[in-house]
């Protein structure tokens, strides 16, 4: 069982280091019952239904945070919704990058014949933004942290591997590159920052990755 780390709680909210491979929150079918929000309910009983805010793909890792009761829910929503959330990745890609820094802004919808892959839509597609810089280049493969601006689906991995985007995709996606289902994917959410609903105070939260 992939282990969940909890990094702060109190009686409002929780943030968590979700590992890669672990749903966000429950997917269709007892089989997807297992998730972050599952396991912090038998916890915390006295967490709602559904405590979380945000959401990372089931093999991204990282940080997250889940709201004790409804009010926290509400109000972490609108910071989420109005950009006031500070969240950082980092992704190892799979070749090299020439450039060292950049804005990627592609518009994205789903593929109603292939969900939940996300295709490029200028008409109907949702427009993603996200900031990026080049860490470092080792042995063919390039560390980059990812500042995603907006929050749509799938985001950085379709703006790392798009031709539009960086052209290159992130080890381990097996949506939009070489990996196999069930593979470990390099991405992992390694710092996020937000105002405290309750004491108005930012909390800073960073977790650098194993890889």
């Amino acid at each position: 069982m992939k282990e969940l780390k909890i990094i702060y709680r109190d009686d409002h909210l929780v943030v968590v280091i979700k590992p890669g491979g672990l749903l966000s929150v429950p997917g269709r079918g007892p089989e997807n019952s297992d998730c972050v929000s599952s396991r912090l309910q038998a916890k915390i009983p006295e967490m709602i239904t559904q405590p979380a805010v945000h959401r990372l793909d089931m093999y991204t890792s990282g940080l997250m945070v889940y709201a004790v009761s409804k009010e926290i829910h509400r109000a972490l929503s609108i910071q989420f919704q109005e950009q006031q959330v500070d969240k950082k990745y980092t992704a190892l890609l799979e070749g090299c990058l020439q450039e060292v820094s950049g804005e990627i802004r592609l518009p994205f919808r789903v593929d109603l014949d292939n969900r939940p892959i996300q295709i490029l839509d200028y008409q109907h597609g949702k427009m993603g933004i996200t900031l990026w810089r080049k860490m470092d280049e080792k042995n063919g493969i390039t560390r980059v942290e990812f500042t995603p601006m907006t929050g749509r689906t799938h985001q950085l991995r379709v703006h790392a591997a798009h031709a539009k985007g960086l052209g290159i995709p992130i080890i381990g996606d097996s949506f939009y590159g070489s990996g196999r289902d069930g593979d470990e994917m390099m991405l992992h959410a390694h710092q996020l920052s937000f105002t405290h609903p309750i004491i108005g105070e930012k909390l800073y939260f960073k977790n650098d990755p194993d890889f």
